[in-house]
């Protein structure tokens, strides 16, 4: 049980710091375009995000997948960028759709910010009990993911229900911020020459690592 905490919150720390805020901005964009009434959408687009990022995590964790680690922070707001660009071309209507793109990029961006998920459980995993641990350490994060998810939903409630600001007027101003702020975190994160000779893959074999 000691364990399923310790790695329960190092999942829902990865997610609500400061330094996760990458994170944040994507599940933030992602959401950007519903309202409460729309938790059907809601539900399915959390659920392609998580099934991306369990992917990758499960199979970093069993080194699968190595990936250099400046090249995922790179990619991470790479995603956030396209994800904010895709809700400023959608129009009146569009969320009608069956299968909006956003779906897909739930998924297949899932599957980047898994890369980068891992590179916290992989610090401190061994062999040991692997499989709980890696269950403990998701749930955290979909747990830290859903009080995102619950503050993106109450700031549109407030704008866009009670004050009446125009839905499509508070997605596009927030997506404008986003992607300013996703286009600058990708300049800064850019490896450069100097980062690729020292540049160390970010998944290690598990086998490697001392077990906690």
């Amino acid at each position: 049980m000691q364990d399923f905490k310790f790695y329960f919150g190092l999942g829902a720390d990865h997610i609500l710091t400061w330094e996760a805020m990458d994170h944040i901005l994507f599940v933030a964009a992602l959401c950007l375009r519903y309202l409460v009434k729309d938790w059907k959408k809601i539900l399915i687009l959390v659920t392609a995000f998580t099934i991306g990022h369990c992917i990758t995590l499960a199979l970093s964790a069993l080194n699968y997948t190595p990936f250099p680690i400046k090249w995922i922070e790179f990619a991470i707001p790479l995603t956030i960028a396209i994800t904010a660009i895709n809700n400023l071309l959608q129009k009146e209507g569009d969320k009608s759709r069956k299968l909006p793109w956003v779906y897909f990029f739930a998924l297949f961006f899932g599957l980047i910010h898994g890369l980068a998920y891992a590179s916290s459980f992989l610090d401190l995993e061994g062999r040991d009990n692997l499989l709980s641990h890696l269950l403990a350490f998701n749930l955290g994060i979909e747990v830290a993911q859903l009080f995102v998810v619950a503050a993106v939903l109450l700031i549109s409630f407030i704008l866009v229900q009670l004050l009446k600001i125009p839905a499509l007027w508070w997605m596009r101003i927030s997506s404008v911020l986003i992607l300013l702020f996703s286009l600058k975190m990708a300049y800064d994160r850019f490896p450069n020459t100097k980062n690729h000779e020292d540049e160390k893959a970010l998944f290690v074999p598990v086998r490697s690592v001392g077990t906690v």
